[in-house]
């Protein structure tokens, strides 16, 4: 662990002075703009056969990249009786979320063509392969409370067994800024089983548990701590099945993590500068190109993408970098 931060500082000196050895450089391809006003591409998600991104937005809506007129068209939405005088293209942090809903993370289950969503205020819910009204699943904690907001979600590729996060549960995505000037430990990692429709809960106690990802063989879940700069392992299968450890420690703010298919991971991590003087930029954001081992082994600056905006998500697809961010309201693509 301690080489890892060796390194991770040496990026950040590298990144000021331009020059390091494992930090790529990715060309800027394109960005694919949300319809006004819409804000909040928090995660990314492609199906099968690669078709999208999809994405949550704002308003409560999942939105599909189209090709053909180079645009986000609707493919479905959180609310089963969703008003859309009320709700269509309301911003992000709106008490109308509440009613409207808030897609966070974003995970398919490729067998079965559905996609998940962890969803700010109605919980785990998914959505039909042909899109839709989605279907709340997980409403409430294992002690009947509602949750507080949920962030991340992933699915194992192989069992379809859905992995999904509980942020906090003292706060709600509206106080957001309000719990990121905390330290709030009442974040949760949770497993949901849809072949019984019982969700069993992993981990508590965890500090902002933002993003989730499991590995391709199943044998592990990573779950993100934003405010404790760290990521821990929750080993699923082996000698240390049901116990967990830190995978990586980092001087920055890890959010969403996605795996890709050499069983590797791409974490959005947020490196603050708030005291810094010009030109080193208030916000660092980056992605981690990590192993199965925790060994960082590639960095790409994302200042070129988000400038100094946070970064929500990174993650990899037919050979492109695709990243978002939570205050903007485009998709980024970058050239690996």
């Amino acid at each position: 662990m301690t080489s890892n931060i060796a390194v991770i500082i040496g990026i950040l000196i590298s990144l000021i002075l331009y020059s390091s050895s494992i930090v790529a450089y990715c060309r800027l391809l394109d960005r694919l703009y949300l319809p006004s006003p819409l804000t909040g591409p928090e995660s990314l998600a492609f199906n099968s056969i690669g078709e999208g991104p999809y994405t949550g937005v704002s308003d409560g809506r999942i939105l599909k990249y189209d090709e053909e007129c180079s645009c986000f068209l609707e493919f479905a939405h959180i609310s089963s009786d969703r008003d859309n005088t009320m709700c269509n293209g309301i911003s992000d942090f709106s008490e109308l979320q509440e009613t409207c809903g808030r897609p966070m993370g974003l995970s398919f289950d490729y067998n079965t063509g559905e996609l998940y969503i962890a969803d700010a205020y109605y919980g785990l819910v998914k959505v039909p392969y042909d899109g839709g009204a989605a279907t709340q699943l997980v409403a409430n904690n294992l002690q009947g409370n509602p949750f507080g907001f949920l962030a991340g979600v992933d699915v194992d590729p192989s069992t379809g067994i859905v992995y999904f996060t509980e942020a906090s549960s003292r706060y709600k995505i509206r106080d957001l800024q309000k719990l990121l000037r905390r330290k709030d430990h009442t974040g949760s990692l949770f497993r949901y089983d849809p072949s019984t429709n019982e969700t069993t809960l992993l981990l508590s106690n965890l500090t902002e548990a933002f993003g989730v990802a499991v590995s391709n063989d199943g044998s592990f879940v990573l779950v993100s701590e934003y405010k404790a700069n760290r990521i821990r392992r929750f080993w699923l299968t082996g000698a240390n099945a049901y116990t967990s450890d830190i995978f990586l420690r980092l001087p920055g703010r890890p959010d969403n993590i996605r795996r890709n298919s050499r069983n590797e991971f791409w974490v959005a991590v947020n490196y603050p500068f708030a005291s810094s003087p010009p030109p080193v930029p208030p916000v660092l954001p980056l992605g981690l190109r990590v192993n199965a081992e925790g060994l960082i082994i590639e960095s790409v600056p994302l200042v070129e993408a988000f400038s100094t905006e946070s970064v929500s998500e990174v993650q990899e697809s037919e050979g492109r970098l695709y990243a978002t961010s939570l205050s903007d309201n485009y998709a980024t693509i970058l050239k690996l």
